[in-house]
């Protein structure tokens, strides 16, 4: 009997499919254990009994609804099926197709695109609810995941919310109340107005008072969204404008707070997680220095930068944090440190972090579950001891933009070709989106969260480099050759980072990998082997220099291995014509190259080439977007570097400027017109 409860106890398990590589190992010995204790006799069987169904008991929801989309839905639904927990998916009337729709068990439209009549649609979502009897609401992130309101609701019609109870996400939501409880609990705290900015004018006072650089930022916000720095008057006046209304699009609360920039930071952030009993964990450090526009791009865990004992207090300060409020879920306080090693509180967010599969990567834990366990109410299963630093993890926040344009302006379309580098070996996407997919200007441009593990840190970023080498994204723009770029800058792979890395490294914009000249000569022979792949090993003669290419070309796959003279490279032929006009992903990077024979060639120099556009007249919107303002109409004069128009792009306002001084002769947009990328706004004469 003894071993017939042994086999249906591992039955059971292996259903249940637990995500936590610690409980799995803890599961395991202690079924060897019961083995061994039960032929002891009766009483041993009966504590493996006990054990068993004490351990099968641990009960948590039946169905539970993902209010989100995209890549984060998809997150929480994997982990929902490996717990037998039912899922219900809400959708906009445009993600009826979505991948997350297509996972759950249920799924439900709530409304049109726009994320106020749909993804933030409370009342509709409730009405699911309701309909569908989930038990349990998860958040993810952004939308409705640090609403007070919504979890208020949620527990009002006894409804479980996956996150903390509405206190915490009131203190810890406001930046202004966090920021006076953070002092409170003896966490360190960056200077700055602990009250709600009234106007410009308050604004300008205040910045005055706390000394330039300040930065200018949503109460209510968090994602970069609603952040600006001002280091002046007229920029402070800016900042508040757009500050205050991309916080009210995207939050539903325009108020903002001012408090000092601190120049040239590393942007480190703790993951905490607490239960209802008074029991908190700081699971280590992430590194989240690489950004563009105050957004993440590139995470890893854990830091190169923090020792022992700095890591120690920055977790127990987290924690003090976490138990000041009450707190109960996951969270992440986030904070600045500076090239001392002093460290400032910075926000706290209490919701599931985009970043969080680099903890996951390294302590063994599923966070997701983790938080549903905690809302049902049962304790933490682990001591603060027991929390460990395995290996290294790297994210790759991989986006629907071009890099080229401001380190990524969004790019919209549609995926005509898709594949992701699973086959790459410790490689994990968490991604919401599937070939023949559509990138709209309605939600943010994620395409997916690439991530990579290794021993140590060299090795999970040599297989981050391989990963993006063997990424297949066709039919939209990609930054896919920031990504790698990023990762194997001298700069970046010594851990040398801040805050400012993108414009230092590159302060006149991203161009693309610079081919040294061997390099050059690889793509060169490379692409001369493509125009005759018939033969498995030739040699290419390249500016007097012979190289031996080898490869075994299967032009059907998008993907091909080529080795020139001893080096393996993964490239990509993205298109090639009649003309002779080939695009390589060499590198990360297209390159456009032309392939010719000797008599085209020579023929090629009596071909008249298009004449440029004179751009300094006319203002082309750069992104798909939506107009907000238009701030001249024909007949103004208007200066260079004056503002002409604003440009509303996946929650993000840009502001157009005219690039010379003159006198507006069309005006070809309006506010609310949805324009697409090289329509002409304005025209100067």
């Amino acid at each position: 009997k003894a071993g017939l409860s042994l086999s249906v106890a591992a039955y059971i398990y292996n259903q249940a499919g637990a995500a936590s590589k610690h409980i799995c190992v803890f599961s395991s010995k202690a079924m060897e254990e019961e083995k061994m204790h039960v032929s002891g006799g009766r009483k041993a069987c009966v504590l493996f009994i006990s054990r068993f169904l004490l351990f099968f008991s641990l009960q948590t929801f039946e169905k539970l609804l993902i209010a989100n989309r995209g890549e984060i839905a998809c997150r929480v639904i994997k982990t929902c099926k490996k717990m037998g927990i039912k899922t219900v998916a809400i959708h906009s009337d445009v993600d009826a197709n979505a991948v997350h729709v297509k996972m759950a068990d249920e799924a439900v439209c709530v409304g049109p695109a726009p994320t106020g009549k749909s993804y933030l649609n409370m009342d509709a979502i409730m009405e699911v609810i309701k309909k569908t009897r989930a038990q349990a609401v998860h958040p993810g992130y952004g939308f409705l995941s640090e609403n007070k309101e919504f979890a208020r609701r949620l527990a009002s019609e006894g409804v479980t919310f996956i996150g903390p109870d509405t206190h915490a996400i009131q203190a810890m939501g406001d930046k202004i109340e966090s920021k006076l409880l953070a002092k409170n609990a003896k966490v360190n705290t960056i200077p700055g107005f602990d009250g709600v900015v009234k106007d410009a004018d308050e604004a300008v006072r205040i910045a005055r008072e706390i000394g330039y650089p300040v930065m200018i930022k949503a109460s209510a916000g968090g994602g970069g969204k609603g952040m600006r720095i001002a280091w002046d008057d007229e920029e402070t006046r800016e900042g508040f404008r757009f500050s205050s209304q991309e916080a009210a699009s995207s939050f539903g609360d325009d108020r903002l707070l001012i408090e000092k920039f601190i120049d040239n930071p590393r942007h480190i952030e703790i993951q905490v997680l607490a239960d209802k009993h008074g029991n908190a964990l700081w699971l280590n450090e992430r590194e989240c220095s690489i950004q563009r526009r105050n957004q993440k791009v590139v995470e890893e865990a854990p830091s190169t930068f923090l020792d022992p004992e700095t890591r120690r207090a920055m977790g127990e300060q987290a924690v003090a944090l976490a138990k000041a409020v009450k707190y109960s879920s996951a969270g992440t306080v986030e904070f600045l440190v500076d090239s001392s090693k002093n460290f400032y509180f910075l926000e706290m967010n209490t919701r599931l972090q985009v970043e969080h599969p680099v903890t996951e990567c390294i302590t063994g834990l599923d966070l997701v579950q983790e938080m549903i366990r905690v809302a049902k109410g049962y304790p933490l299963r682990h001591k603060q001891a027991d929390i460990p630093i395995n290996g290294w993890a790297v994210e790759c926040r991989v986006y629907a933009e071009d890099p080229y344009k401001s380190f990524g302006l969004p790019s919209i379309g549609k995926l005509s070709q898709y594949q992701e580098p699973l086959h790459v070996p410790s490689v994990r996407v968490d991604s919401g989106i599937q070939q023949g997919s559509d990138i709209s200007i309605y939600y943010d441009p994620m395409i997916s969260k690439l991530i990579t593990y290794g021993s140590n840190r060299a090795e999970a970023l040599k297989r981050m480099e391989e990963a993006l080498d063997n990424y297949v994204i066709r039919g939209v723009a990609h930054n896919i050759s920031l990504l790698r770029e990023v990762i194997v800058h001298p700069r970046f792979v010594q851990g040398d980072i801040s805050t400012k890395f993108l414009p230092e490294v590159y302060p006149d914009g991203f161009k693309g990998h610079k081919l040294t000249d061997l390099e050059r000569r690889e793509l060169l022979a490379t692409a001369a082997s493509l125009y005759v792949p018939c033969l498995v090993s030739q040699q290419v003669e390249v500016d007097g220099m012979k190289l031996n290419v080898t490869s075994e070309w299967n032009l059907a796959s998008p993907l091909l291995s080529v080795t020139v003279d001893g080096t393996q490279r993964t490239i990509q032929r993205l298109s090639r014509n009649a003309s002779g006009d080939t695009r390589i992903q060499f590198l990360g990077t297209v390159y456009k190259l032309q392939i010719l024979t000797k008599v085209a060639a020579e023929l090629s120099k009596y071909m008249p080439e298009k004449a440029a556009e004179d751009t300094s007249s006319i203002l082309r919107s750069p992104m798909p977007g939506a107009v907000v303002a238009v701030s001249v109409k024909p007949g103004d004069t208007v200066s260079e570097g004056q503002e002409i128009c604003v440009i509303e792009a996946m929650k993000m306002q840009n502001s157009m400027i005219a690039a010379k001084t003159g006198k507006v002769k069309a005006v070809h947009c309006k506010a609310g017109d949805t324009v697409g990328e090289g329509d002409l706004l304005v025209e100067l004469e």
